[in-house]
Parts: structure tokens; sequence; C-alpha cells
């Protein structure tokens, strides 16, 4: 069933509560559009929306808004009430939880903070939005009077935590080299060059070996089994289930096919496996390639301790996705990291820790709003399905 704060959110009177969010700055909301939705198992929920705004000068623009309920609010946002949810809102980029991205998102500001950093760049020409997700994170990039950057702003707590861990990597394998960060939670990245692996498969390049990844991830620093860990996905089974369940699988006959496949996946049986550093969350997007190989692994956030095993088990769950929705290359390629991967671990461990990334990848197309987003989510459970059956 979905949740209050989903129904208030993505119902008739979110324009009414979004209004809130611009009238401060004289402008009114004329047309509003849901964008991304995210809901955790608590009910809390954040909502990013496009707003069509009339501003007070006279013209017409397309704002980003964002609402979060529940522990979702961050300090500082502009709580209002809708029957009986507290609703915190804000708009681009002035998020309350992510305080340097009002300075990120502005070339004369944007260069005067690189300049105290000791990044000279006078004439920064073009800052382009790669990612955004309200209340935790952005990712922008910087073209202009100088090589192009990267800008990741994070909570203010975060950030050095974010430099050290690029600091560690960047030593060992290509990822971004931090240049620069700062007290408000804004890290400058170097440009690693190359295209997707992503991009690859659509556009039938080159492709690196299976055996070349193995090499990548072997590189990686045994000092990252000294950070934190992150939870794998098997681990998250119930996380996604709940998450489902509250969005994308509400029908009586989907959510006892899906309570069954959480259940199987329960009784998988994970092996035992050593810790090793790992990226923990290594996929096609997260790596770029050039005529030489592999040039890049980007997005390192979540890197620290794990199994390697799951670290190939997401990557093939990505690339089965991509097989299901029409990338031709990703069904072949697959087959060849499958063959690679199943050298190495045993199919039975490794199969079902595909099948819960699968289940993780289930709850995007709610979360992004795809269009058919109910077919996409079933051919996935279908997908997952599949790969527990083995």
């Amino acid at each position: 069933m979905t949740t209050a704060p989903l129904s208030l959110l993505l119902g008739p009177e979110a324009p009414e509560l979004l209004a809130a969010a611009i009238d401060g700055y004289g402008s009114r909301l004329r047309a509003l559009r849901v964008t991304t939705v995210g809901v955790q198992p608590s009910g809390a929920t954040v909502v990013q929306y496009a707003a069509d705004v009339d501003r007070a000068d006279g013209r017409r623009t397309r704002e980003t808004l964002a609402a979060t309920t529940g522990d979702r609010i961050p300090d500082g946002a502009a709580v209002l009430a809708g029957h009986g949810v507290h609703v915190g809102v804000w708009r681009w980029p002035q998020d309350p939880a992510l305080p340097a991205l009002a300075t990120a998102t502005d070339p004369v500001r944007l260069s005067a903070a690189l300049r105290s950093a000791g990044l000279p760049r006078d004439d920064v020409t073009r800052i382009r939005t790669r990612a955004y997700r309200p209340g935790r994170r952005a990712v922008l990039e910087v073209d202009g009077g100088g090589p192009r950057l990267f800008v990741k702003v994070v909570r203010p707590r975060a950030v050095a935590a974010l430099r050290e861990r690029h600091d560690l990597l960047a030593a060992h394998v290509p990822a971004p080299r931090p240049l620069a960060a700062t007290a408000d939670g804004m890290l400058v990245l170097s440009e690693c060059h190359g295209t997707s692996l992503r991009s690859r498969l659509s556009g039938d390049l080159p492709l690196p070996a299976p055996a070349d990844l193995g090499e990548l991830l072997d590189a990686l620093p045994p000092a990252l089994l000294h950070l934190p860990r992150r939870r794998t996905h098997l681990e998250r089974v119930r996380h996604f289930t709940a998450v489902l369940a509250a969005t994308a699988v509400t029908g009586e006959a989907e959510r006892a096919r899906l309570d069954a496949l959480a259940t199987a996946l329960a009784w998988a049986d994970p092996g035992t496996h050593p810790d090793v550093a790992v990226h923990g969350d290594f996929y096609d997007g997260q790596l770029l390639c050039g005529e030489q190989g592999i040039t890049g692994l980007v997005d390192v956030d979540t890197a620290g301790p794990g199994h390697r095993i799951d670290e190939w088990a997401t990557l093939l769950a990505h690339l089965s996705v991509l097989a299901l929705h029409g990338t031709a290359a990703a069904r072949p390629y697959g087959a060849r990291v499958l063959t690679h991967a199943e050298e190495r671990f045993a199919r039975d461990e490794l199969r079902p820790r595909v099948a819960a990334a699968v289940l993780g990848l289930a709850t995007g197309p709610f979360r992004v709003q795809q269009a058919g987003w109910a077919q996409h989510t079933r051919a996935r459970l279908e997908l997952a399905e599949r790969w527990t059956a083995g």
C-alpha cells in the first residue's frame, strides 16, 4: 500500500505545498512534474520535481524543487504540514544539507572558491549538473579557465573522509585525484579521460577483457580494509523488498511473488569469502575506457572492505538489466564476464548475489519515474527470479 507521505508528495496537494518553496522569491508555480522518488522502509520519502515557474521579473524558468518527510528532512529546510505529515521543502541549489551547493553552481562564486583553495580559475564558463540526490550529494562538471574539473558536493561532515578515500585510491588505480576541499562540503576532483563502459556497450566499441577488470580490482589498496563496511545486496534484500512493496509492487499476487523471491534469497548459501578491498558499487557506469584499456574508476564513495564475489555480482546484474532493455552488446559481454566469474566462484554462491543486485535495480524504474515503470519493474523481478533459479 502506498505510504501517506508518498501519496501526499505525488498527489494533487503537492503543488500547493511546493509553491511555498518559491513564494519567498516572489515567484509563482505554474506546473510541477515528479522526476525522482526515494522511499525508505520507514516511510521517509524524498521527491525531486521539475517546476515551471513565473518569476517576479516576468521570466518563466524551469526550476528543481525537493520535498522530504520523516528523517530525510534536513536541518534548515522550510517545514510545512499537510494531512498530518511534516514536509521539508527547498529549491535548487539552496539545499540545506549541502551548504556548498549554492557556491558550486555559481560561476563567479565557484571561481572565487577555487582561487581560495589554490586552484586559480578566473573564467568558469560552464557548470553542468551530472547528478543530484537531494539532501545527499551532487556532482558537477566544470569547464573554462583550465582543465575540466569535477566538483562533488556532500554533507560537510563527509568531505574529509571522501578526500582521504580519493587520495588513497588515486595512488593505486585510475581514480579521480582530489585537488581541493572546503569545510562546507565541496571536493574538487581531476577528470578521468575516456568513455564509460556503458557508452561503449551501446556504441559497439572495443571492451575491456574480464581479466583486465579483475586486475583493476586486485590493484585496490589493502588500506581500504580499515574503512567502514557497506552492506551487500544479499544483506539488503529485505530493504529492497520493503521499498518495492511501498511503491511499485502493490498487487496481492505480485507481492506474494516478491515475498517468495526474498525468502529464496534469504535461504541462499553465501559461502565463506575473505575480506578484500572492494569498490562497493562496481558496474559499467563507474568504469571509463580508452584505446589503451581502462582509464578511470569513478564514484568511489563506497570503497572499503567486502567480498570480491559481490563486485562481479553487481557488474553482472547491471549487464543483465542492460541486455533486458535492449543494449545488444550487453548480453554477449555479460556472458564473457559470467564465464570469468564462475571460474573463480561457486555458481550457487554467485547467482543469488546477482539476483539480489537485480532486485535492488528493480526499485529504479519507479524511483526515476520511467515511462512504463510498472512493466519495467516486473521485467526486472522476473530477471531476478531467473538468476535465483540458476
